[in-house]
Order: C-alpha cells, then sequence, then structure tokens
C-alpha cells in the first residue's frame, strides 16, 4: 500500500504539469504580443530617415519591445533540443544578444557613437528577428504546430 506522502505527491505532480503548460502558454502571448509589433516597428525604423525626433521616439518603444520580448524568452524553457543548465536552448542565444544589444544601441546613440547604434540596431533586427523566428517555426515547435497543423 502506497503511503500518503507518494500519493500526495503524485497528485502535485499530475495536478503541476497543467499549469505549468498553462503558464508557459501565457508566455507565449505575452512573447508574441511584444515581438510582432517590434518586428513591424523595426522595420518601419529601418525604412524610414534616421535621426529624426519620430525615429528617435519609435526606436525607445522598439528597445522596450525587444528588451520585454528577451527577458520574457529567458523566463520559458526549451522545448526542443538540448537544454543548458536544464532550462535554456539554443535558441536562448539571442535572448541574450538582444538583452545585451539593446542597451549598446541606445547608449551607443546616446554618445553619438552611429556606426556602434548602426550595428547593434541591425544585429538585433536581424538576429533578434528574422533568424530567431525562422527557428521559432521549425517543427516541433509551438508555434509551427499553431500555424501548420
Amino acid at each position: 500500500m502506497a503511503s500518503p506522502l507518494t500519493v500526495t505527491a503524485r497528485i502535485s505532480l499530475l495536478s503541476a504539469a497543467p499549469a505549468t503548460a498553462m503558464i508557459y502558454k501565457q508566455l507565449v502571448y505575452f512573447h508574441l504580443a511584444t515581438v510582432l509589433p517590434a518586428f513591424l516597428l523595426g522595420t518601419v525604423l529601418l525604412l524610414k530617415k534616421k535621426g529624426t525626433p519620430c525615429h528617435k521616439a519609435l526606436g525607445k518603444v522598439y528597445l522596450v519591445l525587444m528588451a520585454a520580448t528577451g527577458l520574457i524568452t529567458l523566463a520559458m524553457p526549451a522545448e526542443v533540443g538540448p537544454q543548458i543548465f536544464g532550462h535554456w536552448g539554443l535558441l536562448h542565444s539571442f535572448s541574450f544578444l538582444t538583452l545585451y544589444s539593446v542597451p549598446a544601441a541606445y547608449f551607443a546613440a546616446r554618445r553619438g557613437d552611429l556606426r556602434t547604434h548602426r550595428g547593434n540596431m541591425i544585429g538585433l533586427y536581424i538576429g533578434g528577428l528574422p533568424i530567431a523566428g525562422s527557428l521559432a517555426l521549425l517543427p516541433g515547435r509551438m508555434l509551427h504546430a499553431w500555424l501548420f497543423r
């Protein structure tokens, strides 16, 4: 006969799985709520004239969205492929790149180093959005299942 502790432990493990899945799904929604407008805004910023008051204001919004995206994705455990420290996967390297590039780009612009600012912003846009976004669409990932099933 199983001890009450064992039964309680089994029940808590069974009830934790749906909660964890629900939290993961909420993180995915938050991630999409920041990354989709960031992608659109980043595209506009890359195509429009630089240095205008509008560019500066929209750029700050873009950086906040990208920083939020980077933080949100770090809270999401890797669901596909190998994990580092039992949580992060290779795709999380883009989260760390984002969290480095956001302040680096901002402070470069503040000190007038437009070459460094431009490099960080292009790297943030290309690495953080189309490349990481494409990897998120690979089979086995939640976004792939939502869009292609």
